[in-house]
């Protein structure tokens, strides 16, 4: 039984990693300054972005999820075709129509999957889920992650469901805006007003830079800096003491929405690095791709781990 994994693009991985695994990325249309891109976390893609300087065009981009139909042609190409069972882990259903639009996809590819599969040689029947991860970005690639150790035990399709979701509600996630204007007015413009103006006002004028903290998609803010290096320390601080304390999968995910050369300069991140190494936990490291970018801002960090209930300052 060939068992595949379905990722959108608004899950940050490190490429390599996807490649390795054979990780199917359904894309994500990115608007920019009235151009169209289909974002498939291409590397030189992404890097082309970030050279270009299209990412810091934020107030003028915006994202869209791929239709019904566009998602169930993909899925009878590329899905059907090639596996026996697949899980399409998607971001979470509160930030966008993927999860909707994958799941009606799905119920007309469950109906209409035969002649597909029967064409291209495959036999027996095919089964496939679509999951709502909980998470953005890095915590929707530690899911990803975590699921592909599951695969690997060969569970049940029942089993491996159930572990997959149970699991989603174990991920916390450090969030790092690097401007709250730009984070304003991306709710604004979704009708999401849970970023105040005054908040927004306060982070440009005093350069006041949250830690935002929680179970998937669902933070809070923590800790209030003055500078983003202050706020980046601290939740390495707090990702180090977590590893050392014990993890309940060995990776931790963080992507990045900047440059190569920014991300190794980041305070605190080889620290990281050693301690991942020393208790054998993988660091995967990613620039954060377009999707995430666009929705979080250039220059932002994402940070995801699996761990019991605790608190961030526990580990400060």
């Amino acid at each position: 039984m060939r068992v595949g994994l379905i990722v959108d693009s608004a899950c940050d991985l490190p490429y390599e990693f996807t490649r390795k695994h054979n990780l199917f990325i359904l894309p994500v249309t990115a608007h920019i300054d009235r151009k169209t891109y289909i974002d498939v976390h291409d590397p030189v893609q992404t890097q082309e972005f970030y050279q270009r300087g299209l990412l810091q065009k934020g107030l003028h981009a915006e994202t869209e999820a791929f239709t019904t139909q566009q998602i169930h042609d993909l899925f009878m190409e590329k899905i059907v075709t090639q596996f026996d069972v697949a899980i399409c882990e998607t971001v979470t259903r509160s930030r966008s129509l993927i999860y909707q639009n994958a799941t009606l996809a799905m119920n007309s590819v469950m109906a209409n999957y035969h002649e597909a599969r029967e064409a291209a040689g495959r036999s027996g029947k095919f089964s496939m889920r679509v999951i709502d991860s909980k998470q953005i970005f890095a915590g929707q690639g530690l899911l990803a992650a975590h699921t592909l150790r599951l695969i690997e035990q060969k569970l049940s399709k029942n089993a491996l469901r159930q572990e997959v979701e149970t699991f989603a509600d174990k991920i916390h996630t450090c969030v790092i805006p690097r401007d709250l204007h730009y984070i304003r007015e991306r709710a604004r413009r979704r009708g999401d007003k849970s970023v105040s103006a005054l908040v927004a006002f306060l982070g440009k004028a005093l350069n006041i830079t949250p830690v935002i903290f929680g179970q998937g998609a669902e933070g809070q803010p923590v800790a209030k800096t003055r500078h983003f290096d202050v706020a980046v320390e601290r939740v390495m601080n707090y990702a180090i003491g977590r590893v050392e304390a014990g993890l309940l999968t060995p990776y931790v995910s963080l992507s990045c929405g900047m440059s190569w050369t920014e991300i190794e300069a980041l305070p605190g991140l080889n620290r990281l690095r050693d301690a991942c190494e020393q208790h054998g936990v993988e660091l995967l490291l990613s620039q954060m791709g377009i999707t995430s970018s666009i929705y979080i801002g250039p220059g932002s960090l994402c940070l995801a781990l699996g761990a019991e209930p605790h608190a961030f300052s526990d580990f400060q």
